[in-house]
């Protein structure tokens, strides 16, 4: 809106100006010598502003564009999407008998009805009716578990808890590692309020916070100790690396959340400052994540100008490339299995395509459509495909997964081997 009305003010300059504009002399240029001060004198007298005629006009024409920019305004505010208005629903005649049935059972059922549940009811049919597993109707919890899982990041101490209340392991940035609490401690109170589960010492944690500090103690060996722990944004961890010998690096990308870049070129700096020669990296099992988290990893990767995926919706088609800067040129081996689905294979079929990777494991799940989700108040959700992605290539691989170009079986032993990451070591040597 304010691009618009920045527009049209400029419109209004524009447009009087080309109205009344007259053409200005310059005495010094076109005067002789002797007729100089009689000329400037005439100019003083001139009579400056605007007359009623010209007033008018400017009245008129302003109206005419303060019309247009309201109209474009109500316009706008009534589109519900790209090419539909609350207008167009309104004209409606399915619509329109939807809504009496709904009034009707609202106010005449002989029963109080849940309208809240009826309506809920009605979008997951709408859902059903399409007959796609991935367009569907996700209620508030529902969504805040997906939301929670993509976020990427959480308010917390950095712990993770069994079901004694006691700490089993850290995450990487942990305040509570950084205050001296250990594996093994118990934590029997929070800010002097007693604990009696791992539940409770999240819901506590979640109200305090950012940047204050937490009074906890724990049992440690008997020994009751009190520690000042500072609650802190943390990252979710989806990735963990290690390096092999011959100086090979190995990434694994457990989801593609909204901090994966962030992680990603963390992990990468660290290891190549340990002068890595190639890298593993593995998206068995991972089964995808935000779009655009795929599209920012690439980047890391690709050379600028490469194509990462295109896009196909019923209107056209979009290529989306590498615009940066940032690129590698180490040898690059991929990790996958059949539960390795959408942003995983976005990723792929770049690093393939576009990079050079070799593949291993066994062919990919074969997720080759892309979803938006709109959010309704109740804190519900929907979430329905709206394109087709496609590899640099221009491949659909949905229902039928990239196939890796080293077919490596999982093995079955229950002392089992990982033979595909042994065969993915071998060819990155």
């Amino acid at each position: 809106m304010n691009f618009f009305l920045f527009f049209k003010s400029e419109v209004i300059v524009i447009i009087l100006h080309s109205l009344f504009k007259t053409e200005k002399k310059y005495d010094t240029m076109f005067i002789i010598e002797g007729e100089k001060m009689d000329n400037i004198e005439k100019n003083k007298n001139k009579k400056m502003g605007f007359n009623l005629k010209e007033i008018s006009v400017i009245i008129i024409i302003t109206a005419l564009l303060t019309s247009l920019t309201a109209g474009v305004i109500v316009y706008n505010q009534n589109k519900l999407t790209r090419n539909l208005t609350y207008q167009d629903l309104n004209e409606d005649n399915a619509l329109k008998e939807f809504l009496a049935v709904y009034a009707s059972l609202v106010d005449e059922y002989y029963e109080d009805v849940d309208k809240t549940a009826l309506l809920e009811s009605a979008i997951s049919a709408m859902f059903k009716h399409l007959g796609e597993d991935y367009s569907t109707y996700m209620n508030k919890t529902e969504t805040d578990a997906l939301a929670e899982k993509l976020l990427g990041e959480y308010k917390g101490i950095g712990i993770e808890i069994n079901k004694q209340n006691t700490i089993a392991n850290f995450i990487e940035g942990s305040s509570a590692k950084e205050a001296g609490l250990l594996i093994g401690d118990t934590i029997l109170s929070i800010n002097d309020a007693p604990i009696t589960s791992a539940d409770e010492i999240k819901n506590k944690i979640q109200e305090i916070n950012i940047g204050e500090k937490i009074k906890i103690i724990v049992n440690r060996e008997g020994n009751l100790l009190e520690f000042y722990v500072e609650n802190k944004h943390l990252y979710i961890p989806a990735v963990n690396t290690e390096i092999f010998e011959n100086s090979i690096g190995y990434l694994k990308i457990s989801t593609f959340s909204n901090t994966l870049k962030e992680q990603v070129n963390t992990a990468l700096k660290n290891m190549e400052s340990k002068e890595i020669s190639s890298l593993i990296i593995d998206l068995r099992n991972n089964t995808g994540g935000y779009l655009v988290q795929a599209s920012e990893v690439a980047n890391l990767f690709l050379e600028k100008g490469k194509i990462i995926y295109s896009l196909e919706d019923k209107e056209n088609k979009k290529d989306y490339k590498d615009e940066t800067d940032e690129k590698r040129e180490y040898k690059i081996v991929l990790l996958m299995n059949e539960a390795t689905a959408s942003a995983s294979e976005v990723l792929i079929a770049a690093l393939k395509e576009s990079y050079g990777a070799l593949t291993v494991g066994t062919t990919t799940y074969g997720k080759g459509k892309v979803q938006q989700t709109h959010s309704l108040e109740d804190g519900s959700m929907v979430k329905y495909t709206s394109a087709k992605w496609l590899t640099p290539n221009g491949t659909c691989i949905d229902g039928v997964g990239i196939t890796p170009e080293y077919i490596v079986e999982e093995s079955l032993e229950e002392t089992k081997e990982d033979i595909q990451l042994k065969k993915a070591i071998e060819l990155a040597k």
